[in-house]
């Protein structure tokens, strides 16, 4: 397809979009439910379809050689495809947000003045690798009132159009447009310049994906964009932690999976706790492949850790390495997390009441946690369904972004003949 055709293909996809998102914003709750349903149903039913799909995705991107992380979340297996439908079947379940009022009250004038939530319209949204964000972006898009255009990464292109099959059978027996959601088929790298600059079709930007995808969309896009750029995570020990909770949570955080988001890139532990609880946690990282690089106290410590340099504590592996870094105190933790950080998700380990609380107030991210693993922060597990990425902005949406943050609000007036003096 060559520029002009992909310019083309793109206004056609942005025109059926806008004229969708106005059937959306209007359709029943039940219609947006049976859609659901149906995608869930067309999914669980064609999980041998999908798993070949994936397949032939999985050869290609072993071929090109890509690393072991993006082949990790490129992987399809019957878990993860259960996972999408039961995605959507938790959407299905979750209130309608649109049309919502609140806030509604009387003026002295006797007018009465509310908040009603509305869908934002027409939703970009590119990614890499996961074809599991084809499933939890239709539905939350959806259900939100919203149309989307879906752009996938190239990787998954033989994957993310099996499930885009799904998707449109859901919404034609829903009697929904199809056009609805729209899986972008070509593998054009132009067809995302014109994503992002389509103002008159497209209401917000959504990208999920490395840093320089992310990069070059916030920096070209003409369009608002709801982004996160890195997820530099980290798990403070405090001296006042319950030793064997931390030691579980601080294995989790790391190991559990690698290629996440939210998995912990920064273990600080407090002076006080680190010779007893460093020798142990760092044999559960060694006998786990899990390459230690920490701070001059560390690497005295566990004298087989690498030392640590400046870059390290910036760093988001997305892969078995992590900074060790040893504090003095809470003061130090949380100052270390605001210069490093990257805003996303942060947690504590302590039974201390009031240095949990401070943790809580004081570390500026989109999700702070206490006595449990960063891997929480997820929409799935918040109870949204799904989500549709997770913001780091602090404008209209933060963390794991559901259906609210798919939404507006918009002033309502209610009145009865006023008029103002």
């Amino acid at each position: 397809m060559n520029t002009s055709d992909i310019k083309s293909y793109m206004q056609t996809l942005g025109q059926q979009a806008r004229a969708a998102s106005r059937q959306v914003a209007k359709a029943e709750t039940a219609a947006k439910n049976q859609a659901l349903t149906a995608m869930a149903s067309a999914i669980r039913r064609d999980e041998s379809v999908l798993i070949a799909a994936n397949a032939k995705d999985l050869d290609n991107a072993r071929a090109k050689g890509l690393e072991a992380s993006m082949i990790d979340r490129l992987t399809l297996s019957p878990k993860s495809v259960a996972t999408m439908a039961e995605g959507l079947l938790q959407i299905a379940a979750l209130a309608d947000p649109v049309g919502e009022i609140s806030g509604l009250n009387y003026r002295p004038s006797g007018i009465q003045v509310g908040k009603m939530r509305v869908p934002l319209g027409v939703i970009g949204i590119i990614y890499e690798a996961r074809p599991n964000v084809t499933a939890d972006a239709a539905g939350l898009c959806l259900k939100a009132g919203n149309a989307a255009i879906l752009r996938g990464g190239s990787e998954a292109i033989h994957s993310n159009q099996a499930i885009a099959a799904c998707v449109k059978e859901g919404l034609r027996l829903a009697g929904l447009p199809e056009t609805a959601v729209q899986v972008i088929e070509t593998t054009d790298r132009a067809a995302v310049g014109e994503l992002i600059t389509m103002k008159e079709f497209v209401d917000v930007i959504v990208p999920r994906g490395g840093k320089g995808l992310i990069e070059r969309i916030a920096n070209e896009a003409r369009i608002p964009v709801i982004k996160h750029l890195d997820g530099v995570c980290h798990v403070y020990i405090d001296d006042q932690a319950d030793f064997d909770k931390a030691i579980k949570i601080a294995d989790h955080a790391k190991t559990q999976r690698y290629g996440t988001c939210n998995t912990m890139e920064t273990l600080l532990i407090h002076a006080n706790m680190a010779s007893n609880i460093l020798p142990p946690l760092s044999k559960i990282y060694f006998d786990k492949g899990v390459e230690l690089r920490g701070d001059e106290t560390a690497c005295r410590i566990i004298p087989q850790m690498k030392a640590a340099t400046e870059s390290d504590w910036h760093e988001e592996y997305l892969g078995p390495v992590l900074s060790i870094r040893i504090v003095e105190n809470l003061d130090q933790a949380i100052d270390h997390i605001a210069r490093y950080g990257s805003q996303h998700t942060d947690a504590i380990v302590t039974e201390n009441y009031t240095r949990a609380r401070r943790f809580l107030r004081e570390v500026d991210s989109s999700s702070v946690m206490v006595n449990t693993t960063t891997r929480f922060a997820d929409g799935f597990e918040y109870g949204l369904g799904a989500e549709i990425g997770i913001s780091t902005d602090k404008i209209h949406a933060r963390g794991p972004v559901g259906l609210e943050g798919l939404t507006s609000q918009k002033f309502i007036v209610l009145g009865d003949g006023q008029l103002r003096n």
